[in-house]
């Protein structure tokens, strides 16, 4: 018996997605080697520097699982970048305080992935860049604000939401 594949009727969306994202997230991570961080540290200082703010709380805005937060404190604490401290508000917590060093590194960070979001958005014609950064903007406010409930477990890379990196 011979069958016939079914032929797709709607382009694969999160084939296309799926390759952007890794494709892009590869492009900011070769760019923030000029700075010697990770786009992942980057993230973790811009959003340490807006305000007081926990190791636990800063890893729920960097999308970073416990492990890899306490990683990634420890590098930027290496780097001279940041330091944890008592929180004013709660000895028992630990903020994240940024260094003179990771407030330069911020700025120069936030310059690199402005970069590289606008050789991205330089790509498409002109008049494609605001509809796609709208679209997408819409998508993710939208039906793809949150995942869904599955029987089975969705994996995917832990890493930053779009946030900043």
């Amino acid at each position: 018996m011979t069958t016939t594949s079914p032929v797709r009727q709607i382009r694969d969306i999160s084939g296309l997605l799926d390759h952007a994202s890794h494709v892009l997230a590869t492009r900011m991570a070769a760019a923030f080697t000029e700075l010697g961080i990770t786009p992942r540290a980057y993230c973790v200082l811009f959003h340490a520097q807006e305000t007081e703010r926990t190791q636990i709380q800063l890893a729920e805005l960097a999308d970073l699982d416990k492990t890899t937060m306490v990683v990634t404190v420890d590098e930027l604490e290496k780097a001279g970048l940041a330091e944890r401290r008592p929180s004013a508000t709660d000895r028992r917590a630990r903020i994240i305080s940024v260094t003179e060093a990771g407030e330069r590194a911020v700025v120069e960070g936030t310059a690199i992935a402005d970069r590289v979001h606008r050789e991205l958005l330089d790509s498409l014609p002109q008049p494609e860049r605001e509809v796609f950064v709208s679209a997408l903007t819409h998508l993710v406010g939208g039906l793809l604000a949150e995942p869904v409930e599955s029987e089975r477990t969705v994996r995917r890379a832990r890493r930053a939401r779009g946030h900043h990196a």
